[in-house]
Formats: structure tokens, C-alpha cells, sequence
């Protein structure tokens, strides 16, 4: 049967579809590269008429407040992207931090049970399923608790195995997409951050991962380039949150088998899949990569049991002691938790498990280089790692190895690895503000 038959009267026109959105309604949306474009934006055109809506849009790539726009919608976002960053650094979308996933609950601060749940979804196959595509998210909770759920049927989407589907009866309103979800937009790198990729990519494989290693691979402009590095490891695992470019291949190579996984034993585990169009046709309909909720791939209890755990994570910026900053820059919003603090606990519980944080040593802002390595974290800054959870901090100038270490033997470390420009007055700042005698 023709799935648009299956969908009988509740296939309709994207603004037919949102028409069911009323005042004072709240309004859950799909998640990053998940993002219903389509639903989105027939939305957004009633924007005139719907007052005291709430949505809840993490990670968008949407952007509901714009420059030249009244606010109309109230806006809650945990994961500031290049779509809203602007806006939640101004107040006008309220920004939840939060680092608790626990497998069944919904993220506390968010919607629990919400009027309308806007999801992209796969035309619903002969038996009447449909599947979330690239992302899960925590759509098939959301699918169950929400009153009303609109979805736009995207012919190109994935099937994987996990929680990756819904079944039709449990969607009320349907249309058809009229643009792709999209992707989380990188900037391209430049000729330094690209050296500076490769050493650190070279340095993390060949020093702190062991064959028959699980790995999390975190987003940013380091961590996400990972997998491009360990090619020479044999039967490495792979547990994480986003499953980024270059994981496909080295299922494909023989490189990530899972054959040593204490969870999920042969299987690429994570609730997103936010890689190339061609690593997107490689993962459909592959038994070993399964997409699961958010709740689950970032529960640390069960993450904790998976032995040789290894969570490598970009940071933003890291102090002399080790602490480390991934949300914001000074009191900037930049990005968010995440799961980046729940896969450093994890690793740091694991049996053989490891903590790596990734970063360059310096940036250029405005025309000047400025030290990533800091003597303290700016003021407001926030702590995404404790310094008792690092094990490692890697740059393009070395290895820091902080466990079990002295704070003066963490600003030894972290100095050395700092660009050689700054390391004199991260050796002065250091002695004055700790007196360590370095």
C-alpha cells in the first residue's frame, strides 16, 4: 500500500497541520539535524495569532526569534546553536542547563506532557512503522506523552536498529517535507586549526587509546574530527551520544566491530547520527548501528558498566587546575552540557575507563591570539568537567596527564602543553594565584 493511502485523512498541508497549535499551548520540536523544518516554519507564519505559546526547541536549527520580529513565542533551548546563540546570550530564549539523563525520564525543566510534539519522520513502512531518521532525540517518549503529534514524512530517512520508530496509529496529523532537516552547521577550519586537528587527532590515538577501547566522540571543532585518526586500532567499540563523520567508516574498515563491548556487544550505540549524506546511506538499514533515546545513551549507570570507556570531549577553554569550560566563555553562552559531564563521569567509573579533553592552545580573537589555557576560568565561566573527572587535556603541544596529580604538578602539565607564547605569564599567574613555587 501506497504510504500516503496508509495515511489516509491525516495526511494534510504543513499550515493545515500546525492549524491544531492554539494560544497558550505548549510545543515540543524535534532535536538538531531532526529539526521539522517544514512544521517549523508553518508555524512560525502564525506567529501572529498564537500569544502565550511555549516552545521548547533544543539544540535548534531554527531559528523562532529573529532580528526585526517581535517575540511572540515564550523559547527554552538547553544546547545553544549558531541559530540561537545570539538570542539566548539577549534573554529572548531562555537557556536550561542540564546534565541528568536517566533512561525513561524526560530532561527535568522541559515539557513533560506537551499539547503538540512537531517530529520528522520516514514515510511508515508495509507494517505501518516509521522511523525517527538520523535522530532520535527523545522522540518516542514524546510520541507516547504528547496530546497532539504532527509529523512531516521525509522520504530520504534512515532506518536503524534501537528505539528508531514510531508506529502511524500514534501520529494524528501528517505532511509531507518540503525541505531536508539540515545539519549542524561547522565553519570550515583553517590552515592552523586543521594542523593543529591532526596533531592532537595523532597524539589521542596513538598514546591514550588502546585496541578494544569503547569510545564517545564528542562535537567541536577537534573532537568531532576523531575517528579520521584511528584507523591502526583494532576492534575499538563505540557507546556514545552522536555518532559523528568517519565512525561509518571504520565499521566498514573492520576498525569498530564491538566485539570486546561489555553493553551492546557488536553494535554502534547512540541516539544521533550527524554525518555525511554518504555515511548516512552506509548506516541505513545496518544491523549494527541502533539509535536508542537520549535518556539511555546518556544514563551514567548504565554507561559507568561499560569496562574501557574512553569520553574524548572538546573543550572551550581549561584552567591551571584542570577544570574545565565547554558551555560558555566567561558568562557566554556558547554551546551546552550535552552529554559531555555525563560521559566524563562514566569513563572516569569505568573499569580501564579514561577522561580527554581536547582543545587548541591558543585562538585568534579579534585579530590577537589568546591563550585557551587560562590560570583561573573567567569570571562566570562554567564548569562543565570537575578537575577531579580530567584525566587528560591534550593540544597541538602535547599530552597533559592530570590524575592523580598535585595542583602544582596539573599546572606543571597544563603549562607545557600551552602555546609557548603565553607560558611565562601562565607560570607567573600560577605562582601568585596558587603560590606553587613553579
Amino acid at each position: 500500500m501506497n504510504w500516503r493511502d496508509m495515511a489516509g485523512g491525516k495526511l494534510m498541508t504543513p499550515a493545515e497541520a500546525v492549524s491544531v497549535v492554539k494560544p497558550g499551548d505548549q510545543v515540543m520540536v524535534g532535536i538538531i539535524n531532526c529539526t521539522p523544518y517544514t512544521l517549523c516554519e508553518a508555524l512560525y507564519e502564525r506567529r501572529g495569532e498564537l500569544e502565550g505559546v511555549r516552545i521548547d526547541h533544543p539544540a535548534p536549527l531554527f531559528s523562532w526569534v529573529r532580528d526585526g520580529d517581535e517575540d511572540v513565542f515564550e523559547l527554552h533551548d538547553l544546547y545553544a546553536t549558531p541559530f540561537d546563540r545570539d538570542m539566548v546570550n539577549e534573554g529572548r530564549v531562555a537557556y536550561l542547563p542540564t546534565a541528568v539523563w536517566r533512561d525513561g525520564d524526560l530532561p527535568p525543566g522541559f515539557l513533560q506532557d506537551p499539547d503538540v510534539f512537531l517530529v520528522p519522520v520516514s514515510p511508515p513502512d508495509a507494517n505501518g512503522y516509521c522511523s525517527f531518521g538520523p535522530g532520535v532525540f527523545f522522540s518516542p517518549t514524546y510520541c507516547r506523552n504528547s496530546k497532539i503529534v504532527i509529523a512531516e514524512v521525509h522520504e530520504n530517512f534512515i532506518r536503524t536498529g534501537g528505539e528508531n520508530f514510531v508506529h502511524i496509529s500514534q501520529i494524528d496529523r501528517m505532511c509531507e517535507a518540503e525541505q531536508p532537516t539540515g545539519t549542524m552547521p561547522v565553519a570550515p577550519r583553517t590552515d592552523e586549526e586543521e594542523l593543529v586537528t591532526e596533531v592532537v587527532g595523532t597524539l589521542v590515538a596513538a598514546e591514550l587509546i588502546n585496541d578494544r577501547d569503547t569510545i564517545q566522540i564528542g562535537i567541536g571543532t577537534i573532537a568531532s574530527a576523531m575517528a579520521a585518526f584511528l584507523g591502526e586500532k583494532q576492534d575499538l567499540g563505540m557507546q556514545t551520544e552522536i555518532i559523528t563523520g568517519g565512525v561509518a567508516q571504520l565499521v566498514e574498515q573492520g576498525v569498530v566491530t564491538g566485539k570486546y563491548k561489555t553493553l551492546h556487544r557488536g553494535k554502534v550505540v547512540a541516539s544521533i547520527a550527524l554525518v555525511p549524506e554518504e555515511e548516512l546511506a552506509y548506516i541505513d538499514g545496518n544491523p549494527i548501528f541502533e539509535l536508542y533515546e537520549f535518556g539511555y545513551v546518556d544514563d551514567v549507570r548504565y554507561l559507568s558498566q561499560q569496562d574501557n570507556l574512553v569520553a574524548i570531549n572538546n573543550a572551550l577553554q581549561v584552567d591551571l587546575t584542570g577544570q574545565i569550560a565547554s558551555e560558555t566563555i566567561g558568562p557566554k553562552v556558547w554551546t551546552g552540557v550535552g552529554g559531555q559531564t555525563a560521559f566524563s563521569i562514566a569513563a572516569n567509573y569505568s573499569r580501564g575507563g579514561r577522561c580527554i579533553s581536547v582543545l587548541p592552545s591558543s585562538s585568534i580573537v579579534n585579530g590577537e591570539r589568546v591563550s585557551r589555557i587560562l590560570p583561573m576560568l573567567l569570571e562566570g565561566a562554567v564548569v562543565t568537567v570537575p578537575r577531579t573527572m580530567v584525566d587528560y587535556v591534550v593540544t597541538e603541544h602535547g599530552i597533559a596527564h592530570l590524575r592523580g596529580k598535585t595542583v602544582k604538578e596539573r599546572a606543571g602539565e597544563l603549562i607545557a602543553i600551552a602555546h609557548p607564547d603565553f607560558r611565562a605569564d601562565l607560570k607567573n599567574a600560577a605562582n601568585k594565584a596558587y603560590r606553587l613555587g613553579l
